[in-house]
């Protein structure tokens, strides 16, 4: 497991995360025929990943930032591979929500899908968003967004009805936009600092002095990441997120936008955090408009499936506002939120589609009573609504209030004031959906859910954790801290890596 390589020492188990995954993918290729065969590969994949990811967020708290160098080549001239307690905690809040995801397709996704290479396509998407959160190294980020990208079109477009062709189409062309974009970023990066190694850019930029080109360089990355994460360029996500089933979409809701709010915080954090006025006065505004956005789009529909994806938009933009205030109380906030939502929003889509299934429609108008035969479903929606409002004590509140906080403290009062508005959005509408999808009269026929129990236990799960989470959040803080300190002071990250 450990090597020692010019005083530092290496871990190889940080490319375990993206290898189980693609070596799984790999194998459920030649299984194409054999369903039970598939189901067991791919759990047995996403569990001993869930196993690894666990060990790396150990050894992370115990020893401090984990490193590997692909090859033997030591930083900046190599492929480096860095787990800080924040890359671990994604990673770790990823296999869960990937595993819960993972047990709800098993009964939901139905037999075609499943025969058409639905999870060597998970299992690809999920070794892209693995690979986003432990690479050291820019241009291999932007390689692990292509690879989730890839399988992202194949499980957008998997089962070839009209609406997911037509969303599909307008998914690929924004993301060959952002891709070649992204390309053009890293490309001026480099000619103008002469290296792409995340820490060694870092230095290079402090020295260069971060003005003039390299504030037009860190504007188009923060263009690209807002595209990817939904931030203000939002435009392509409610329609795409709602065409495919509901177990990618809580794929999609819980995991793609993050790898894109991932990428803002590594960068502004540690690469572009010299001239805060350009970078994060402009992060502020996008975050803004995001929530203001998002929360018009949560109240004005009545479809279920736009309602969930516009809550997407919202939190991003919460997340979003609580990068731009950039303080050790908000940063420490942002990673607490963001785990939360990425269980949150998983659960948010799991329990969507099973209310979905039980009314046989998405349009609010034709649901009614559903809480007399499905009162666990209902309850488990009810309680999820108010955690990710930010109600005490579950697990939505202890990063909303922290972020909030800091916002009056640091004078963004205008942008703290909308942050708290755009929790009473949220609530109006998931309140929304369950008054309308439980209580009232019974619409059309009792229909029974193929699969019930399976897919109630994988939401059951993830609500079980949402509530730990709140439960014992202080000590899930003190995980939290530690991901925050290293935000706050990058030289942690770049001593580590660079082994100075």
């Amino acid at each position: 497991m450990w090597k020692s390589s010019g005083g530092m020492r290496m871990n190889n188990l940080l490319v375990l995360p993206l290898l189980i995954p693609l070596c799984t993918a790999v194998a459920l290729i030649f299984l194409k025929e054999k369903i039970t065969a598939q189901r067991l590969v791919s759990a047995a994949g996403a569990l001993a990943n869930l196993a690894v990811c666990c060990l790396i967020v150990h050894q992370v708290r115990e020893r401090g930032i984990q490193t590997l160098h692909m090859g033997g080549w030591a930083p900046p001239y190599g492929i480096v591979f860095v787990a800080d307690m924040l890359a671990a905690l994604l990673a770790l809040t990823t296999a869960v929500a990937g595993l819960a995801c993972l047990v709800y397709a098993f009964r939901s996704i139905g037999e075609s899908r499943e025969r058409n290479y639905f999870y060597p396509s998970f299992q690809f998407l999920l070794s892209g968003v693995y690979g986003s959160f432990l690479t050291g190294d820019i241009f291999n980020l932007f390689v692990c967004f292509e690879v989730l990208l890839i399988a992202s079109y194949a499980l957008i477009a998997l089962g070839g009805t009209k609406r997911q062709l037509r969303e599909s189409l307008k998914y690929l062309l924004i993301n060959i936009v952002s891709s070649t974009l992204f390309v053009a970023a890293v490309a001026y990066l480099y000619a103008a600092v002469g290296t792409l190694n995340m820490a060694h850019l870092a230095e290079r930029v402090a020295e260069a002095g971060q003005g003039g080109m390299l504030n037009v360089i860190a504007v188009l990355f923060l263009i690209v990441f807002s595209l990817k994460a939904g931030l203000f360029l939002f435009y392509w996500l409610p329609g795409s997120y709602a065409s495919p089933p509901y177990a990618v979409r809580a794929l999609f809701g819980a995991l793609l936008t993050k790898v894109g709010l991932y990428a803002i915080i590594r960068t502004f954090t540690l690469v572009f955090v010299h001239d805060p006025l350009v970078s994060h006065s402009l992060i502020g505004w996008m975050a803004a408009a995001t929530m203001i956005l998002g929360s018009i789009g949560a109240v004005a529909y009545s479809d279920m499936s736009r309602i969930l994806n516009y809550n997407v938009v919202i939190a991003v933009g919460f997340i979003a506002f609580g990068i731009s205030i950039a303080t050790s109380d908000a940063l420490n906030g942002v990673v607490f939120y963001l785990m939360h939502d990425m269980i949150a929003k998983a659960l948010l889509f799991l329990l969507g589609g099973l209310i979905a299934a039980a009314a046989g429609t998405d349009r609010l108008q034709e649901m009614g009573g559903l809480i007399r035969q499905y009162p666990l479903i209902g309850w488990m929606f009810f309680v999820l609504a108010l955690a990710l409002v930010g109600v005490p004590p579950l697990s939505g509140f202890a990063g909303k209030v922290m972020v909030i906080r800091s916002g009056f403290a640091e004078g963004a009062y205008a942008l703290a004031a909308i942050g708290l508005a755009s929790s009473f959005a949220v609530l109006y509408s998931l309140i929304k959906v369950f008054r309308h999808a439980f209580w009232g009269t019974e619409r059309g026929p009792k229909r029974e859910i193929a699969g019930l129990r399976g897919q109630t236990a994988a939401a059951a799960g993830l609500f079980v954790l949402m509530v730990a989470m709140g439960l014992g959040s202080e000590w899930v803080y003190s995980f939290v801290s530690q991901a925050g300190e290293v935000l706050m002071q990058p030289e942690i990250y770049i001593r580590a890596v660079l082994g100075r």
